[in-house]
């Protein structure tokens, strides 16, 4: 039996990052009266995650669900909300989410306008025919401009080829840390308008209850008490707790299951019901090795939904396990069975990452969407205990339908001030970077956008924030796979490198700082091969940074000048392997993250460097 599911809205919000999507979130979780009146919350409640806290993104996806007066029925509804990441790099969250909604809530800044990410996130609505209710937020800033900022998101709905239905959206204004809403730029004391928009804009589910069971595994989450919990959305039939069901794998597979506990979510909880029916989100417990993508089907008659597809990876980087000289120092866990354990359980959740064994079992070769990615996975792992290095990340070739190497490129939006356009375009043209744009913002910065060849944008944004002197702001998205581009020098500056194992001395960095940057103070363990700064000569540079000066019985009738040094350059994860040139590797570790060449011995990296000039002399020949 056919029928509208009038009591139930699924919403998912997207939006460029850090346009106010999780604040905005805030605002209908307290308006809908989700807490006490006095429980503490802290703000950003839906990024729960560390990372995201700290680094200020939503990372993972989540869901969470409010109830809703119709004013129309007099009836509650419900309204279950997914939480969306703003940056291409989890666009994996995000393709696998719009299975489970009807309809989104697009964030865009008042000021800023549609971003690149805005672009990515709403092509991928776009393409599953949801419709869209406009929210421009941030009215509250200085340079905020509605009328530009909403003829900036029509024109990219054009483009991005909605139909006349998805571009006629509604439009709400709204300041999210006030939790203000209007359906003009003059805004109402409460979300209100933003709450109707829902209900009027976004279709109800239209369901088949008596169908046989079908469910898509879109999420996956953990239970203390009761392990894995499998999230998704019923697309026909009902489940109760405690039912049998047929678990449709990937590779067509059917394994018999029982659905043990059933959970829906209500404001932050999930809480235990006993049967739920199609249109609703729900997340089932007590399935031992379910992954994202299968189905939960009826026994009798198992049917499987179509397996989430997401875009390729189009960057990769070699994991393996620590072989420096300090390798089981820090870590929990450093041993190849447990490095090959823990990447291949991301691949459950992480439908967007891949893993590859190589002919050394020590060795993985990892590939995600973005620097970004693989940077969040690295991070994750160190705090997990895990003690590991990582290679230099390099773009992912593909060969086209005429035996032709295709690269990835990507479209990348900059704006900064009229004083640094100059470095930036001239590091961009060094990079095989094509202008696409140029135009003068608002607040007197200059947007650039440019195609740039994926490897160009490798160990950009270090260069980047240093031209622009951390003013600068960029953002890319993947563009498409086209023929190989010319040659590009990713790194114009070579490693200062410890000559041998001990401590650091401020003598011995005295003598290292004359020729250029340092990323370590006096009192640190090295080892020999271990990179300790950074040299604008062509070549790298070997220093023994743990040299002391000799005592003498010599009076001198002038005291010693103390020695003073600057500051060391400290260096985030990011950065960190952003600067790594192709013989280099980080070593990670839940306390440090060392830069290291990857043939330690001083001597035998010079006959190596030798052998590699003399190769490319004869070739030139």
């Amino acid at each position: 039996m056919i029928k509208e599911r009038s009591d139930i809205r699924n919403i998912a919000i997207i939006a460029h990052v850090d346009h106010g999507k999780t604040t905005l979130v805030d605002g209908l979780l307290r308006q809908a009266r989700v807490f006490r009146e006095n429980q503490q919350v802290m703000e950003r409640v839906m990024d729960s995650n560390d990372l995201e806290r700290e680094r200020g993104i939503t990372i993972l996806s989540k869901n969470t669900a409010i109830l809703l007066p119709d004013k129309d029925t007099g009836k509650m509804v419900k309204i279950n909300i997914v939480d969306t990441p703003g940056h291409a790099d989890f666009g994996g969250e995000v393709e696998r989410v719009m299975n489970m909604v009807d309809g989104v809530l697009l964030l865009v800044d008042a000021a800023e306008g549609p971003m690149p990410q805005t672009r990515f996130v709403l092509k991928k609505a776009l393409e599953m025919g949801h419709r869209a209710i406009v929210v421009i937020n941030k009215m509250d800033r200085k340079d905020a401009d509605p009328e530009r900022t909403l003829n900036a998101t029509f024109d990219l709905f054009v483009e991005l080829g909605a139909n006349d239905i998805q571009a006629d959206f509604p439009i709400i204004y709204a300041n999210g840390i006030t939790q203000q809403a209007g359906n003009t730029p003059e805004l109402e004391n409460d979300l209100q308008p933003l709450f109707q928009a829902i209900l009027k804009t976004i279709p109800a589910p239209v369901v088949d209850i008596e169908a046989p069971l079908q469910l898509l595994v879109t999420n996956l989450g953990y239970d203390d008490y009761r392990g894995v919990t499998a999230v998704g959305r019923i697309h026909a039939g009902q489940i109760k707790a405690g039912q049998p069901v047929a678990r449709i794998m990937k590779d067509g597979k059917i394994v018999s299951e029982r659905a043990r506990y059933l959970y829906v979510f209500q404001g932050l909880e999930k809480v235990e019901v006993e049967s739920a029916e199609a249109g609703e989100i729900v997340a089932i417990a007590g399935l031992e090795g379910i992954e994202i993508g299968e189905t939960i089907a009826d026994i009798e008659n198992p049917k499987a939904l179509p397996v989430i597809h997401v875009e390729e990876p189009t960057v990769r980087m070699t994991f393996g396990v620590n072989t420096s000289p300090f390798t089981g120092r820090e870590g929990k866990w450093s041993t190849s069975r447990k490095l090959r354990e823990r990447l291949f359980d991301e691949l459950k959740n992480n439908v967007s990452l891949r893993v590859e064994e190589t002919d050394s079992a020590e060795t993985f070769i990892v590939a995600g969407r973005g620097e970004l990615h693989l940077a969040i996975l690295i991070e994750t792992m160190r705090r997990e205990g895990y003690e590991f290095q990582v290679s230099r990340p390099e773009a992912i070739f593909k060969q086209g339908d005429n035996g032709e190497i295709l690269e990835p490129f990507e479209e990348l939006h900059i704006d900064t001030s009229p004083d640094s356009v100059g470095a930036v375009v001239e590091m961009l043209g060094n990079r095989n970077g094509r202008m696409m744009d140029m135009q003068n913002n608002p607040d007197n910065t200059v947007h650039l956008k440019y195609i740039v060849p994926t490897r160009g944008l490798l160990g950009f944004r270090y260069q980047f924030l240093t031209a622009t002197r951390g003013t600068g702001i960029m953002n890319s998205i993947f563009h498409g796979y086209f023929p190989l581009s010319g040659q590009i020098n990713a790194r114009a500056t070579s490693s200062i490198v410890a000559w041998e194992t001990g401590q650091t001395s401020t003598y011995g960095l005295k003598n290292a700082e004359e020729r250029g940057v340092l990323f370590v103070g006096p009192g640190v363990d090295v080892y020999e091969g271990m990179v300790v700064g950074e040299t604008q000569r062509p070549d790298d540079i070997t220093v023994n940074v743990c040299k002391k000066k000799h005592l003498t019985n010599m009076r001198s009738s002038n005291k010693d000048i103390e020695i003073r040094l600057t500051p060391p350059q400290q260096m985030s994860l990011d950065q960190a392997i952003e600067y790594l040139a192709e013989d280099e590797l980080l070593e990670v570790t839940p306390l440090n993250f060392r830069i290291r060449k990857r043939i330690l011995d001083t001597e035998e990296r010079g006959k190596q460097s030798k052998k590699a000039k003399e190769l490319l002399i004869d070739t030139e020949l």
